[in-house]
């Protein structure tokens, strides 16, 4: 039996702010990670890959207002800075763009 990954621990090295904002970004971590491994079976964000990530801003952020896609691409190059990659996300991920 193996115990479930905790987002909270992996982020914990690189989050910073109050409390609310660190909580946001464990939650959309949470998200993000839950759709890829669904889609991927990639269960933990170690085994996630830039493109992995591209999939759910471009597919999952695609019809949310401006604002969320913000906030989601501020945890997205969070998890990327945790994984020490050199990726680069813009919020440019909805529709047209």
């Amino acid at each position: 039996m193996s115990k479930p990954f905790d987002m909270e621990l992996f982020l914990a090295g690189v989050l910073t702010g109050s409390h609310a904002t660190r909580k946001r970004h464990v939650l959309q971590a949470k998200t993000i990670q839950a759709k890829i491994a669904e889609r991927w079976q990639r269960e933990t964000p170690w085994c996630s890959q830039r493109k992995h990530l591209a999939w759910f801003l471009e597919h999952h952020m695609r019809l949310r207002s401006e604002a969320t896609r913000y906030y989601y691409v501020l945890t997205i190059r969070l998890l990327a800075r945790r994984l020490e990659a050199p990726w680069i996300f813009n919020l440019r991920a909805g529709p047209g763009r």
